[in-house]
């Protein structure tokens, strides 16, 4: 029987093979869901989509793409937004 905590499933099973050729059951935390464009809502590329404390590992560079208004807007809306700072 688990313990108390992994009952729910805000842990998902994984079984996994133990060297031996038995198989034991591991409790992995689920993935959140995956960025979104702050204007459009599609999800963004490049953002990774991991726990936060995985993602906290990472360097700058791997969190966010490397573009102006990278992370928050798609590369679509990015431009958008760059062209319309340009033009007031």
């Amino acid at each position: 029987m688990p313990r108390k905590s992994r009952r729910s499933r805000t842990f998902r099973r994984v079984f996994v093979k133990l060297p031996g050729g038995t198989t034991a059951l591991r409790y992995k935390r689920r993935k959140p869901s995956p960025a979104e464009c702050a204007n459009c809502g599609r999800n963004l590329a490049g953002v990774p989509r991991d726990i936060p404390s995985k993602i906290h590992n990472l360097p700058k560079t791997k969190k966010r793409p490397e573009r102006p208004f990278g992370g928050m807007y798609c590369s679509k809306c990015s431009r958008a937004k760059i062209l319309e700072i340009i033009r007031k």
